[in-house]
């Protein structure tokens, strides 16, 4: 620093003042010039090459990339002058190249050992069961996120200041430590989830946890690359954490639902708004508690559940367990889905579902069995397969089993149809092809 206000300071009188006592050709400028860089670039050699603290290297770098050439050579009143002289950097590139290197493997392994360390901290928190805080409503363990985000960010704000190529290389090196840092952070929390579950803040920090997700997932959609690898890997790895807490969270009110959608093959469906509403009472005392994600994942959840009731009644059409020989009755079947249908449509909007493609499936259904006429039901199928191509023949068939008064021929058409209208990829959000035949 002495040295650089010292030749700054020594340069600026020259150019003002001594420069003009002399005739041109003597280049009085460009002499002290090169005097006073050669004197600087051998004591910066020599302190490169002498054993050099992390944060001495960072201020020798400093120096050659960004001070000496940007802040020094650039001042107003030296840089024309200076433009004249071709001094060059103060260390040779192979020397610069040396120091850059150890630098990155410093801070890379530095800001490594502090990402473990504060796992290691989070670890402890989880095993002392004490209830996360909440913040707008939604439990946190935002602190792991923060620091993780902000110990990258910071390295990487460093090394853009000492040059853009040397900021680049760390971040492409952090940008493969944050996957292998997630990878550790789901196994651990992945043990957790198994040894746990007697705690009694176990599902809050759960859902803590599943928050703590979202702050990862922001920060890799907004700062990398998609062509990065490192980006697929990291949100793959979250997703993972994520699906694997909806299990968690979802497992006891499945359980819960499974013999209620059994009452409604049991009694033939007479009793179904009695049971749809036991379903609903029962799905909405859950979902109370889940209102303490954050909304993405509030929103991913609903879905879920969403979806989860539709398929399984769908699962009870499928079961063969009715079959309704008179379009009275059929008639009177296609109204009680009807109705069942509608009213777990608004339960689940009103709950924040998102998943408006599923709302087509049961009131379709509802209409094949209420028609009569084959051309009709071959539309509805077809209008049905369009919507869910990933209905298939397996699943039509035994739909069909309600309808008793389908003659044989009548069945193989409408099966037929279904063949021909059918798309072989399987859509981004599936229904039919998550029910498996028994």
């Amino acid at each position: 620093l002495h040295m650089g206000k010292t030749m700054k300071e020594d340069l600026t009188v020259v150019a003002k003042y001594i420069k003009q006592l002399y005739p041109p050709e003597f280049n009085v400028f460009s002499t002290y010039a090169e005097l006073y860089h050669n004197y600087f670039a051998s004591q910066a050699k020599k302190n490169a090459e002498s054993h050099l603290e992390d944060k001495d290297i960072y201020l020798l770098l400093s120096w050659v990339h960004k001070i000496y050439p940007k802040d020094m050579r650039k001042d107003h009143v030296l840089a024309k002058e200076l433009e004249k002289v071709k001094l060059g950097s103060l260390l040779p590139s192979s020397l610069s190249k040396d120091l850059e290197k150890k630098y990155l493997d410093s801070e890379e392994a530095t800001i490594k050992k502090s990402l473990t360390k504060c796992l290691d901290k989070e670890i402890q928190r989880w095993k002392e069961d004490q209830e996360p805080e909440k913040l707008n409503g939604h439990f946190q363990s935002e602190l792991l996120a923060i620091f993780v985000i902000q110990s990258i960010y910071s390295g990487q704000t460093r090394a853009k200041e000492i040059s853009a190529s040397v900021g680049e290389e760390l971040s492409h090196r952090l940008w493969k430590e944050l996957p292998a840092f997630l990878k550790s952070y789901k196994d651990a929390f992945e043990d957790f989830k198994e040894k746990s579950k007697k705690h009694r803040y176990y599902k809050p920090t759960l859902i803590a946890n599943i928050n703590n997700c979202w702050n990862f997932r922001d920060y890799a959609e907004k700062n990398m690359s998609e062509k990065d690898n490192n980006k697929a890997t990291i949100l793959s790895t979250l997703g993972d954490i994520e699906n694997s807490v909806f299990d968690v969270l979802l497992q006891q009110l499945f359980v819960q639902l499974k013999p209620m959608y059994k009452k409604f093959t049991e009694n033939k469906w007479d009793s179904s708004n009695e049971v749809m509403n036991e379903i609903i009472k029962t799905t909405s005392k859950h979902i109370s508690d889940l209102q303490t994600l954050k909304d993405p994942f509030y929103h991913a959840i609903i879905e879920k559940i969403h979806a989860r009731l539709v398929k399984e009644y769908i699962v009870r059409l499928l079961k063969r367990k009715v079959s309704l020989k008179t379009p009275a009755q059929q008639q009177t079947l296609a109204q009680h889905i009807s109705k069942n249908a509608a009213d777990l449509e608004a339960f689940c909007i009103s709950n924040g579902s998102q998943a408006t493609w599923l709302n087509a499936a049961l009131p379709k259904l509802a209409e094949i069995i209420r028609l009569q006429d084959l051309g009709a039901i071959k539309i509805e199928v077809a209008t049905l397969a369009t919507i869910y191509p990933d209905i298939r023949k397996r699943h039509l068939e035994a739909f069909l089993h309600i309808k008793a008064n389908l003659s044989r021929s009548e069945l193989k058409s409408i099966l037929g149809y279904l063949a021909d209208s059918t798309a072989s990829t399987l859509p981004e959000a599936p229904l039919f092809s998550n029910i498996h035949m028994s």
